[in-house]
């Protein structure tokens, strides 16, 4: 099955194989066309009120409040993900506007700072311009608008450069942001080819760029970004650890191990990639995920009661059946599922997992739990933190001080204790290490992309 090829997007059901849409790419002139209503839109919508940038993000709230569930079956269709969960990520748009607009104003009120007598400063928050944002296909919605809203409240503009096989999804984000009232220019998707990218980040009139996406992606993107001295933003890859503690409840962290790893078809960057239990326990962690791993009903991502879709891609799909298999031939056990039927993937749980297999060293996208045993605080400590990426990691104990002198150890974004990890308007979301750098959401998104400008003023 084809996805898409240079000269195209192409929308694809990965369910069906049925084929939606096909969108050509733009030329350079078109996108040469596109850049500079963005460069004139920034001039105008820096100087609109911050009143009146909020109301066009009112608006948007609103629309996808309202009309969740049309987006959330456009996306279902494209890329798979169960109904129920497309329409709760079109919904979590809509509490990332309103964060905005609740907080935008104290965020970006600038400060002063007393000097010498008769000298003040100022720190002024002003924007830079046009951001390119280019975005990845697994949270077509939730990714653009995390990155979006943010950048625009603070006065700049975007163009979105959306995942080839999600076309359908940037444009109905582009008809979102024009039926709210934005001035033309002001949100921009484009079509363009990867090999594209360069010559747009080169440009003078693009101030910044933010990427979701895989590492490689994001080397490439921090490369081009550092050539042409481009601030930059990049959220990246994961293998996140679910760590359980030995005192902590077996049935609780079963529940929240699978439905952090299952989401989504196990294609989120921040799912349970490794689950980490005491070994004198593992036996009976096996046994309560296995019982909770057989019962996810995996189909018609359409149908009310379909937990597991298709993975978005073929491709993908077959990635995943290779990482498990060489897994196996490199020592782990197969518990349950490993069979793949055309993008389906069969939830599984794999056991007796360990540093070299491809199932602990490298990032699966999948429907696939890695159960992990430790035999002590240090050796958890030091497995979690084996791996190039730092996103995150959620520990699980009834014995909260103990789990807080744990924090400092874990090389991540972000430490949850006794919930999963997941990103939130209100807090910061980002990593260290191959998962990127920089932040999105909350206070420090929105400064992301702002000329921070000092003002010395002397009344001497």
């Amino acid at each position: 099955m084809v996805y898409h090829d240079l000269n195209s997007f192409e929308s694809i059901n990965p369910f069906t194989g049925e084929k939606y849409a096909r969108f050509e790419l733009l030329k350079s002139s078109e996108l040469e066309e596109v850049i500079a209503k963005a460069a004139e839109a920034s001039r105008k919508w820096r100087k609109t009120s911050l009143k009146e940038r909020l109301k066009h993000i009112e608006n948007l709230a609103q629309l996808l409040e309202n009309e969740s569930e049309h987006y959330g079956q456009i996306i279902t269709l494209e890329m798979g993900k169960p109904l129920k969960e497309a329409v709760a990520e079109v919904k979590k748009c809509a509490l990332a506007c309103r964060y905005y607009i609740e907080h935008s104003t104290a965020h970006l009120k600038g400060r002063k700072v007393s000097l010498e007598p008769g000298r003040q400063a100022e720190i002024h928050y002003e924007p830079t311009g046009v951001v390119l944002g280019i975005m990845p296909w697994n949270f077509p919605f939730w990714q653009v608008i995390r990155f979006a809203i943010p950048t625009l409240v603070a006065g700049n503009t975007v163009l979105v450069k959306h995942a080839p096989n999600t076309p359908r999804s940037a444009l109905m984000l582009q008809q979102l942001f024009i039926r709210a009232g934005f001035p033309q220019g002001v949100y921009n998707n484009i079509f363009i080819h990867t090999s594209q990218v360069e010559n747009l980040i080169a440009k003078r009139e693009i101030t910044g760029v933010s990427l979701t996406g895989s590492t490689r992606a994001g080397r490439a993107v921090a490369a081009l970004a550092g050539r042409y001295l481009k601030p930059s933003v990049l959220e990246l890859g994961g293998s996140n650890t679910l760590l359980a503690l030995p005192d902590a409840n077996i049935t609780k962290v079963a529940d929240q191990a699978v439905n952090a790893r299952f989401m989504n078809a196990g294609q989120s960057c921040i799912s349970a990639k490794r689950i980490l239990v005491p070994a004198e326990k593992y036996d009976a962690y096996t046994r309560e995920l296995t019982l909770r791993i057989k019962k996810l009903k995996t189909g018609n991502p359409l149908l009310a009661d379909t937990q597991i879709g298709p993975l978005a891609r073929l491709d993908l799909a077959e990635l995943a059946e290779r990482q498990v298999e060489e897994s196996l031939r490199a020592g782990a056990r197969l518990v349950t599922g490993g069979s793949r039927s055309g993008t389906l993937f069969a939830p599984t749980l794999l056991t007796d997992v360990k540093p070299g297999m491809a199932a602990f060293d490298e990032e699966l996208f999948a429907p696939v739990a890695v159960l992990i045993s430790y035999r002590n605080e240090k050796e958890a400590v030091n497995l979690a933190n084996n791996t190039s990426y730092g996103l995150g990691t959620a520990i699980f104990t009834n014995d909260i001080e103990r789990a807080r002198k744990l924090i400092p150890k874990f090389q991540d974004g972000a430490v949850y204790i006794n919930e999963w990890i997941h990103s939130d308007p209100r807090l910061p979301f980002g990593g260290v290490k191959d998962s990127g750098y920089g932040r999105e959401l909350s206070k420090e998104g929105l400064l992301s992309f702002v000329n921070i400008k000092t003002v010395v003023v002397n009344n001497n």
